[in-house]
């Protein structure tokens, strides 16, 4: 008889008294705190079995909440073919949350790392080269966290010969407008491609030579 999640989940408990199971409509998970979060995952992958990091992402529950900051694993085991779900809330304060890095137990996990930072501001620690993977080295914000607009900010950019061609000196990065919408119906995929309601940066902006 095969194991199921439940049976590993267990396992885990036994093993790291600390480890507490979290509410979920899909699949097995649980809350495990940042100091067991490396022991916990080595454990999942070595001794039942899941092989896989399918994602990792985080979660922000917005300012006072706490912990407000939680990073999320999504584990499958490709022999039993179950998943299970990770979640550790980050230390550290709004300014600088942090958890370890698995960079170490999936090489894979280096680009989700490097996004998670990037959009969130969360650090990795013991990350090999920990940079910003989607916006731009300096750019001030971090675009997932509750308290960015969705229209975006504002914001300066950063390669003067980048303005120039374009004639853009400043956009609402990432994108301004949201939600993004894509038409119904049978048509061309390249007409279907999303877009933001609201591009009127993008159109008011006078190029080079009009």
């Amino acid at each position: 008889m095969s194991s199921t999640t439940a049976d590993y989940t267990s396992a885990i408990r036994e093993k790291f008294p600390q480890v507490t199971p979290r509410p979920s409509l899909d699949h097995e998970a649980i809350d495990v705190p940042a100091a067991d979060l490396l022991g916990v995952l080595r454990t999942l992958r070595d001794e039942h079995g899941f092989d896989m990091l399918l994602d990792l992402t985080a979660i922000d529950w917005a300012e006072g909440a706490s912990p407000r900051f939680v990073a999320v694993y999504h584990l499958y085991a490709s022999v039993n073919h179950v998943y299970i779900r990770v979640a550790s809330a980050c230390t550290g304060d709004d300014d600088a949350p942090a958890v370890p890095s698995v960079t170490g137990l999936w090489p894979a996990a280096n680009w989700h790392e490097r996004e998670t930072y990037d959009m969130f501001g969360i650090t990795f620690a013991g990350h090999p080269d920990l940079r910003r993977i989607l916006m731009w080295e300096g750019y001030p914000y971090y675009p997932l966290r509750k308290e960015f607009p969705l229209a975006g900010i504002e914001t300066e950019l950063p390669d003067p010969e980048v303005a120039a061609e374009t004639g853009v000196r400043a956009i609402p990065a990432p994108m301004a407008g949201g939600p993004f919408v894509a038409s119904g119906g049978e048509m061309n995929l390249t007409e279907a491609e999303p877009r933001a309601k609201d591009e009127s940066w993008n159109e008011s902006s006078e190029k080079p030579g009009n």
